[in-house]
């Protein structure tokens, strides 16, 4: 466990605010998890399984990167305008995970070749056990942000300001990891939480956007959630179906 800072234990019990991490980061833990828990139980003799599998893997250090640098253009300046220096922890280790990433990528290319290679079992293990280390690494580098990059930023952004900062981020995402994202951040937020997200998206984005979003969450959610979301949306039957 992390030794907590006294400002991020005061941030902890003060009122409610905006977690601008809380969304992307409960996005990034499921797809971490899943693609972990798929490179685990990966059958090499199964061609379609290995390709969907290095596929995701692919997708999911691809979207660490985007992650990477719109909190580098995006919150690393907001921290530092009003504390120098309180972003430098976490940008020495964004420079980290870079060289993660291209070592990742570089092992599930090698595996990609040496699928029926005899070596591909020790391969395949490899990226695993690799792949393990960076998820590790990663949850504890979320939580470090959750609690004293949000203290720093509560103590100096109303949230108001907050939303801003968020919405030019999520406005400079290219569309296909804007989709990824939300994909993968559906299935992981509670009831309220994804009643937050797709009103907002309803609210403020055009027609299409908010069909193509509960298209999604159409997709990945089980059947009880989907109930529960459509009937709170009040979506006509045939969005609801």
């Amino acid at each position: 466990m992390h030794h907590l800072s006294p400002r991020s234990v005061a941030a902890a019990s003060a009122p409610v605010r905006y977690n601008m991490y809380g969304f992307i980061h409960k996005a990034l833990r499921a797809f971490m998890a899943d693609t972990l828990l798929r490179l685990g139980h990966m059958d090499l003799a199964d061609e379609r399984e290995v390709d969907a599998t290095l596929r995701q893997a692919r997708e999911l250090l691809g979207f660490c990167r985007v992650h990477l640098d719109d909190e580098n253009r995006f919150v690393h300046p907001a921290l530092e305008a009003c504390e120098p220096g309180s972003a430098a922890r976490i940008a020495g280790e964004h420079v980290h995970h870079e060289g993660d990433i291209a070592l990742l990528l570089e092992q599930v290319d090698a595996l990609e070749q040496r699928r029926v290679d005899a070596a591909a079992g020790e391969a395949a293990n490899n990226l695993y056990r690799w792949f393990a280390l960076f998820v590790g690494e990663n949850f504890q580098h979320m939580d470090y942000e959750e609690r004293e990059h949000n203290a720093v930023l509560w103590a100096h952004y109303s949230d108001a300001e907050l939303l801003a900062i968020e919405g030019a981020l999520v406005a400079s995402l290219p569309p296909q990891a804007s989709a990824l994202g939300l994909r993968w951040m559906l299935p992981s937020l509670s009831h309220a939480e994804r009643l937050q997200l797709l009103g907002g998206i309803r609210a403020n984005a055009p027609d299409h956007v908010f069909g193509g979003a509960l298209a999604l969450a159409r997709a990945h959610l089980d059947e009880h959630d989907w109930r529960k979301l459509s009937a709170a949306l009040a979506l006509p039957a045939a969005q609801a179906a």
